[in-house]
Order: structure tokens, then C-alpha cells, then sequence
């Protein structure tokens, strides 16, 4: 019988806030929550960001305009008619000379160069700005501040931080799991679309020579994209489990949820933590997905609303009349376990995820255009669903969270997809959101922001509404969709969280309610299991809000552990039946695979 992957834990940053508890969730429906959720969610963000004024506060998150230090530098080249005459730092003088240049020592320090008529002479110069407004972090909130960071990329910076969030709201230690769990019953999958590209990872790398810089040790191995895995297993949970990271575009995080659901269904994994860390907001990437016509430039966004100036609160307009996406940063992290387990330990149980569908475009006349492998993904998790929960729950109790970028490209094709599908299978009003509205496209961690929403919902009983727009375009294919501005009061059994990334790469996730996982767990295990796991339960919430005073009082740090329980082969105990390993109770063992019992 195949274990059902349950998610007992969400953490992480984005521009909504931080992920535990659901405060980045609140705070895109601060105004459909009672007073008392308002000010749990208003003192989470003063927690972040230093700040305590409640206006403040609020235009501190969500999408917002960047700071004038986000602009890209272009070159200005040219060449002199004449002999240039100018003094330097002999620190600075190129070695060797480039031909022609005359050098006078003035002192130990300084030099006077003449450089010869003709030369190619190159100075920066800051261009117009024509994309203003991303989903951003908290103003305030940095968490190289918040442990030894020693130069790490802000992408890995973010990921200590997520992984560390989640497992505050988990409220079992790890050191506890290990106690519990062999080595290889661990894995962790996580990745990146784009990898470091920022001055301490690969864009520093790529731009130090052409700068005079010296480029450093660290920036070629913390810049590549699985390194937000290989950062959580040797500096946070120091595990030697199962590690790998997939690449998707857009449907990066659902590509590792996928590697997760799979490697725990095939009882591959009893534990894995999964999650995506993006931080694409550079300048060179932002003027390159610029140069692609996919971001909304403040002039068109201007023209929309018949303005002068953008409004930039509203940058991302999804399934309305739009212009482009609004780039975004994000680092989501969720613990999953199989069933059987986060029963015995008295996990709390936000959701399940039966599986994850992905598929390719397939044939495509432009690689950035959208294709058919939508449309098998959809499909087959409406399906999975109807399986699951029944005919009644699909078609009356389900909700879809749109991938929802903000293109007029992706408002046509992705409502083309939703409506078919929902026809297909007798579909009618199904509610649809689209979060990027509020935090943006967080590019690999979009998928992340959508699972992390939806566990939201189902804690709160509240849809998202598209509130960043004031009308649906009329090319919209709505027959069988239900689109809203206002939020929704909705506790859906079932959230199908869909991906549409550049390249052809397509992924849909079926994410279940706690009230419908419970469900199925009682099936399969009994109500005494269920009782069992209750009274386990209360000491673990417990421990998740002990967690949740002391990170609103602002005395958690991100788990780093730099040089912490290193082990060499010397430290382990190697036999033909078991690999030993010290600070795991349970050993490694060596089982005959099934799967080859034809071959003897």
C-alpha cells in the first residue's frame, strides 16, 4: 500500500512575510481577517522589519517600487581623438600594459598614464529605469544579519533562513527525528531556477573581470543551483540523506515536490524537506527578462490605467488587461512525511499531497510560447481528486491556484487550460486564484508561494481574491471559472496548485485539506491511530507556538551550523549488513530490493 505524503510544516520569507503560521497568507487577506488575526500578522512584520507604525508596515510588503540601488549600469563606450593624460593607483595599473600606454611613477603609490590617441575609452552610466516595482522582502528584514552569513549568496541566505522557519513550526527537534530516522530514510530536495546571480555567486563571478575585480573562491561554488540543497544538509541538519535538486523554470518548487511525493510514496523516504530559494531581483536579470518583453515596464503599466505614473502597488494584474509579470524573491520550505510516521510522532498535519503531474509542451514552434503539457497535468489531478475525495467534492468543494503571472499571453492560454478541464469534468464556477498579485513571480519558489497559500486556506477558510485588478479581460475562456476581486470565504477539501513554466515545462500539484487527509488516514489506519496521533499532537502545536512567541519577540535565529559534527570514514562503523553512523540511533541497513527478485 503506498504511504500518503502528508505536509507537517511550511516556512520561509517572501513579500508577504514570513511563511510559518501563516502570517505571509494573512497578510495578503489583512482585510478580510478579524482584529485579532490583523494584529498576530502586524506584529509578525514589525518582528521582521523594526518597524512598529501599522501604515508602515503594510506598504513595507507586497509588491512594491525598488530601491534606487536596483538599476542596471550600462557602459558608455567611445574613443579618444587625442593622448589622454590622467593618475592612478599603481594597485590599479593592468598587468601587462596594454600597447602604447606611457607609465611615470609618481610615488610608491600613485602613477600619471598617458594613454595614445585612438584608445578605447569605457565609463559606467545608470540607465533609464524602466521597471520599478518587484515583490521584495520586508523592508528592513536581511538575513545575512541574522547568523554568520560570510558572504553567501542572498539566495542561500534566504534558504538558512526558510528551512529554519519551517522546522520552528514543525515543533519536533531534528536532533529528535534523527533519533527516530536512519540516514537514508532522510532526503532533501531543493533547488533554484535561475541560481545565484548576485555579486557572491555567479554574477559576481561573470562580472569581476571586466570590472578590474578579483573574482573570489566562493563565487563559482555557491552560485550553482543546487547548492540551496547542498546549504541545508551540511549547515542546518548536517544530514548525509538522500539530496538533489530539479530544475523547471517556473515549476522548479513543484518539480522537487514531485522528486518528494514520489521518493516517499515509493517508500524511498520517510521524511523529506522540499523547497526552492530564488532571489533573481539583480539588475542584469531584471534587464533580461526586460529585453524579453515578460516584464510589466512602468510606461505600459502607466498606459493601462490612462496615468502618467505607474501605479506600482498594483504592478501585477492577473487575468485582467495587463502588460507583463512582476519579478519577485522568495525561499519556501515544507517538511513532508509519509503517513504511518507523522502519526507515530505526533506531526501536525497542514495537508496532504497525493502526487504531483508534470509534463512537457512537447513539439513548439517558439521555446518561450505555452504548449499542450498544461493541459495532461490539469487533467490528470482533476482526475486524482474525483479518485480521492469523489465526483461531489471535485466539482463542488475544489479550488485552483493559477500560475497567474500577468501576461496577456498566460490570461488567455492558462484560462484556456483551467476552463477545458473544468468542462471535461462538469466543472462549474471553479473558484480560481492568483497570488502573484500580491507577491509577485518568484520565478523557481512560485510553486512554494502557491502550496503556502493554500495550507493558508485551509487554515483560515479564505480564497485570495485577484484584488490588484479592477475588471477580467474580455478574451478571457470563463464559461466553467469563477474569477474574483473580493476575497472568498471557502474551505475547499481539495487545492490544485498549477505551473507554467518557460521552456515547456508544465506541473500541477493536488494538494488535500486537513479535514480530507484525516479522512483518508482514518480509512486506512483506524480511529484509534487518529486518537493516538491527537493526543501527540497537542505537546507538538505546543511546541510550534512556543516557537511562534519567541520569533514575534524577536529572539529566534536561522539554524547554522559551520563546522558542527563533521565526520570522516574513521568515525563510522562499517559492517555487510549496516553503515553506523554517530548522531543517528538508527543505522543504515543494507536490504535485498524486491524489485529484482525475477533477476535470481
Amino acid at each position: 500500500m503506498s504511504a500518503l505524503p502528508v505536509i507537517t510544516a511550511v516556512g520561509g520569507i517572501n513579500a508577504a512575510g514570513r511563511t510559518s503560521m501563516h502570517h505571509g497568507f494573512r497578510r495578503m487577506v489583512f482585510e478580510a481577517l478579524d482584529a485579532h488575526r490583523q494584529q498576530q500578522t502586524l506584529d509578525s512584520l514589525s518582528a521582521l522589519t523594526g518597524l512598529s507604525d501599522r501604515q508602515q508596515l503594510l506598504n513595507a510588503t507586497l509588491i512594491r517600487e525598488l530601491p534606487e540601488a536596483v538599476r542596471i549600469t550600462m557602459a558608455s563606450n567611445g574613443h579618444s581623438d587625442a593622448p589622454v593624460t590622467l593618475e592612478m593607483r599603481n594597485l590599479d595599473l593592468p598587468h601587462p600594459l596594454p600597447e602604447g600606454w606611457q607609465v611615470t611613477e609618481l610615488n610608491r603609490h600613485r602613477s600619471r598614464v598617458t594613454l595614445p590617441a585612438g584608445a578605447e575609452l569605457r565609463a559606467p552610466a545608470a540607465s533609464a529605469r524602466r521597471v520599478s516595482a518587484a515583490g521584495q522582502l520586508p523592508s528592513g528584514f536581511d538575513p545575512a544579519t541574522l547568523y554568520a552569513s560570510r558572504n553567501h549568496p542572498r539566495a542561500l541566505q534566504m534558504a538558512i533562513y526558510g528551512v529554519s522557519d519551517a522546522f520552528g513550526m514543525l515543533g519536533i527537534p531534528w536532533d529528535q527525528l534523527r533519533g527516530r530516522l536512519a540516514p537514508d530514510e532522510v532526503a532533501m530536495f531543493a533547488s533554484n531556477a535561475m541560481a545565484q546571480l548576485d555579486d557572491h555567486g555567479l554574477g559576481g563571478m561573470m562580472r569581476a573581470p571586466s570590472l578590474g575585480q578579483r573574482t573570489t573562491s566562493k563565487q563559482c561554488p555557491l552560485g550553482l543551483g543546487e547548492m540551496t540543497a547542498d546549504f541545508i544538509n551540511a549547515y542546518v541538519l548536517r544530514s548525509p540523506g538522500g539530496t538533489g535538486g530539479m530544475l523547471g523554470a517556473c515549476a522548479t518548487f513543484l518539480y522537487n515536490l514531485e522528486r518528494a511525493i514520489h521518493a516517499i510514496r515509493n517508500g524511498r523516504a520517510r521524511l523529506v524537506v522540499v523547497g526552492t530559494s530564488e532571489a533573481p531581483l539583480v539588475p542584469e536579470v531584471l534587464e533580461g527578462y526586460r529585453a524579453m518583453g515578460a516584464l510589466a515596464e512602468d510606461e505600459a503599466l502607466a498606459a493601462l490605467d490612462g496615468a502618467k505614473q505607474a501605479d506600482l502597488r498594483r504592478a501585477c494584474r492577473p487575468f485582467s488587461d495587463n502588460c507583463g509579470f512582476t519579478m519577485a524573491e522568495s525561499a519556501q520550505f515544507a517538511v513532508v512525511m509519509d503517513d504511518s510516521l507523522a502519526l507515530e510522532l505526533g506531526a501536525d498535519i497542514l495537508a496532504s499531497v497525493p502526487d504531483v503531474f508534470v509534463h512537457a509542451d512537447g513539439a513548439k514552434k517558439s521555446i518561450s510560447s505555452p504548449g499542450i503539457g498544461n493541459y495532461l497535468t490539469l487533467g490528470r489531478a482533476a482526475s486524482l481528486v474525483r479518485q480521492l475525495l469523489g465526483e461531489d467534492a471535485l466539482r463542488n468543494n475544489s479550488v485552483v491556484h493559477a500560475h497567474g503571472t500577468g501576461t496577456p499571453q498566460n490570461r488567455v492560454t492558462e484560462s484556456h487550460v483551467l476552463n477545458e478541464v473544468a468542462k471535461a469534468f462538469a466543472i462549474r464556477d471553479w473558484p480560481v486564484a492568483a497570488i502573484k498579485a500580491y507577491v509577485g513571480h518568484s520565478l523557481g519558489s512560485a510553486g512554494g508561494d502557491q502550496l503556502a497559500s493554500a495550507a493558508g486556506t485551509f487554515q483560515d477558510g479564505l480564497l485570495p481574491g485577484i484584488a490588484t485588478v479592477d475588471h477580467f479581460a474580455a478574451d478571457l475562456h470563463d464559461s466553467n471559472l469563477s474569477f474574483s476581486r473580493e476575497h472568498r470565504e471557502l474551505r475547499p477539501s481539495a487545492a490544485l496548485l498549477n505551473s507554467k513554466g518557460f521552456g515547456g515545462n508544465n506541473a500541477t500539484a493536488v494538494m488535500l485539506s486537513p479535514d480530507a487527509t484525516l479522512d483518508l488516514l482514518r480509512r486506512r489506519h483506524g480511529e484509534r491511530a487518529l486518537d493516538s496521533w491527537r493526543d501527540r499532537v497537542s505537546g507538538t502545536r505546543e511546541a510550534a507556538a512556543d516557537y511562534e512567541r519567541r520569533a514575534l519577540a524577536g529572539e529566534t535565529a536561522p539554524d547554522y551550523h559551520f563546522n558542527d559534527g563533521v565526520l570522516s570514514g574513521d568515525d563510522l562503523s562499517i559492517t555487510d549488513q549496516d553503515i553506523r553512523l554517530p548522531g543517528w540511533d538508527q543505522a543504515l541497513t543494507f536490504r535485498d530490493d524486491p524489485g529484482f527478485d525475477d533477476y535470481r
